[in-house]
């Protein structure tokens, strides 16, 4: 008779997993959320005020359209509407930023600012003797300049879009043997203006139109003549979304 094997029984005792579990995995993840957050803070301690007041902004306001301090990025087409209370504030914050530039608060009587229908209209108004451009010239003067950069750093950090036009007197305009009148004239100062204030201050995206109207909307109808007919007009938008851009070419 064949002799009877032995049973073996093969016990296996737990691993070190077994004791721990996933515990180490939770451990880990609140440990990398705490340098995130950590980088975070550091990095918005040595950020410009302009970026510290768009992250608070958002925060307040997700939506971004209650606080001009909110973020200006927005998703391609998505379109924001904002309310005749925000241009009033728009409107009280560019006026006293004006009113603390010395050399500006003089020129206060020559630049008016007026909530309408498009949105918030800024004039800057000639004199006789040219307060921002000099008298038949395409050309900002000192003056002129000085807005234009003060304005545009106020503007580029609020999310609205802008367009800006040129206006002339109806005084006939002669120069370069009849070439250039003041249809050329008014482009070519609204174009102008963009440009500057693209380069101190304006977004890339920020100005939708350049539109020059000659003496087609005259101020004073009836002087047609006065200087104030010769101005320039930023026409802060109530909409901000993607339109077709229709801007003049560079000269």
């Amino acid at each position: 008779m064949a002799e009877a094997r032995p049973i073996i029984v093969i016990k296996k005792k737990g691993g070190h997993d077994e004791h721990h579990g996933g515990a180490w995995k939770v451990a880990y993840a609140d440990f990398v959320t705490a340098m995130m957050s950590l980088f975070i803070v550091l990095w918005l301690m040595n950020s410009s005020k302009q970026i510290q007041q768009a992250v608070a902004g958002y925060f307040k306001d997700p939506a971004g359209t209650s606080n001009l301090t909110g973020t200006s990025l927005r998703g391609s087409g998505q379109e924001m509407t904002v309310s005749k209370d925000n241009m009033s504030k728009l409107k009280d914050n560019l006026q006293t930023a004006i009113h603390e530039i010395e050399n500006l608060n003089k020129l206060k009587s020559q630049i008016e600012m007026t909530v309408t229908t498009e949105g918030l209209r800024i004039e800057l108004l000639e004199s006789a003797k040219g307060t921002f451009f000099d008298s038949g010239s395409p050309e900002l003067n000192d003056s002129g300049r000085e807005t234009l950069i003060a304005l545009a750093k106020e503007l580029g950090a609020v999310p609205y879009r802008l367009s800006i036009e040129g206006h002339t007197d109806s005084k006939p305009l002669a120069r370069h043997g009849g070439d250039y009148g003041n249809w050329e004239l008014s482009v070519d100062r609204a174009n102008n203006a963009r440009r500057l204030m693209q380069e101190n201050g304006l977004r890339a995206d920020q100005v939708t139109q350049v539109r020059g109207y000659a003496d087609q909307q005259l101020r004073k109808r009836d002087a047609p003549e006065d200087p104030s007919n010769r101005r320039i007009s930023l026409i802060v938008q109530y909409v901000s979304k993607n339109p077709d851009n229709s801007v003049s070419d560079d000269k």
